[in-house]
């Protein structure tokens, strides 16, 4: 059996202008890319968060982006007391891998199962089925802000049928890289939503679909994708996700699959997180343009030392201890770094 009827999908103008926008600003990004590289660093540090906790939160976790950044600050303990924080230590390490080595992970089975062996490896609950295929039914189920499961939203393959549809599914998405026979976009669109659909493994498909979403992305040459959070876009828009899914997925295995849903909120989403990087890409360029020397200085120390006290700046600088003090308060308020303690504990780091 073949993959799908993908002959159903309709390139449209709305999704042609959609994939026009992101693509301007695929181009776009080569130029914004001489932004100083701290504020590069922070862009991804921040995104990178979002991007875990939204993720996460999406399966039903609860712990907030301030909750994550202090457990990310502790990530070499390897040792995490509840299934929030099991999976956020494996998310967060997976994203690093495949924002450092993209390069390296070709799309097959085997990278799949390996990623979502990392992706799991601290989930004690998971210990008898990471990297491995369902063996056993399971479903997909929506869930509120409290963690709770309120409905099923579709039935999936059977584990029996998952090892074929996941064979035709990669070597179709590998057989399009080489032939293009459509835009990359819509080919990661449809092996994003055939993904779900079959839902190979008994727990963490929805992280793992968008863990691959990212590697596919980058590996399709959108660089800037690391800098923002795909992730917080659909945490924002859930239901929609949701429902999105529900209507092309409810039609995959049919003779004429409904892929238009789908991909129509997956091309927005996209643009909206496109949107957000350019956002923060102009406030940075404003911001930096408009910084004093000594706050210049600030910030490049920070972004050496990873945290700095008033004590060091002016150990370094040879500013007065007032005038850091006020270059500190204003670099604050403008979100450029952040400040830990009170009184003589104070310490400040990059945003």
């Amino acid at each position: 059996m073949d993959m799908p009827n993908i002959h159903t999908l309709t390139i449209d103008t709305t999704i042609l202008d959609l994939i026009a926008k992101i693509d301007e600003f695929k181009g776009a990004w080569l130029s914004f890319g001489t932004l100083a590289p701290d504020r590069l660093f922070s862009l991804r540090r921040v995104a990178t968060i979002e991007s875990i906790g939204s993720s996460t939160r999406i399966e039903g976790s609860k712990l907030s982006n301030q909750d994550i950044q202090t457990l990310l600050a502790r990530l070499e303990i390897k040792r995490f007391d509840t299934r929030d924080e099991q999976e956020v230590a494996g998310y967060a390490q997976v994203m690093e891998l495949v924002f450092s080595a993209w390069q390296h992970i070709s799309l097959t089975e085997n990278h799949i199962k390996q990623i979502h062996r990392d992706l799991l490896q601290y989930s004690n609950k998971d210990d008898n089925h990471r990297g491995n295929y369902k063996t056993t039914f399971n479903h997909v189920g929506a869930f509120n802000e409290k963690g709770e499961q309120v409905a099923i939203v579709f039935e999936t393959a059977t584990p029996f049928d998952t090892p074929r549809f996941m064979q035709e599914l990669v070597d179709w998405y590998n057989r399009e890289q080489q032939e293009r026979n459509i835009h990359p976009l819509l080919a990661i669109a449809v092996f994003v939503v055939v993904f779900l659909e079959i839902h190979p493994f008994k727990d963490g498909n929805g992280r793992l679909s968008r863990v691959l979403t990212t590697l596919l992305l980058l590996k399709a040459g959108y660089a800037y994708v690391p800098y923002s959070s795909l992730e917080a876009v659909i945490e924002q828009n859930k239901q929609a996700y949701y429902v999105a899914l529900r209507q092309t997925q409810g039609t995959i295995r049919t003779d004429s699959p409904n892929w238009q849903p789908w991909i129509v909120f997956f091309l927005r989403s996209l643009l909206s997180q496109v949107i957000a990087l350019e956002k923060k890409v102009a406030h940075e360029k404003i911001v930096l343009a408009a910084l004093p020397a000594l706050s210049l200085a600030i910030l490049e120390l920070t972004k050496n030392t990873g945290r700095v006290t008033v004590n060091e700046i002016v150990t370094a600088t040879g500013a007065n201890r007032n005038t850091v003090k006020a270059h500190l308060q204003k670099l604050v308020q403008a979100g450029q770094i952040k400040q830990y303690g009170a009184g003589r504990g104070v310490w400040y780091s990059l945003s």
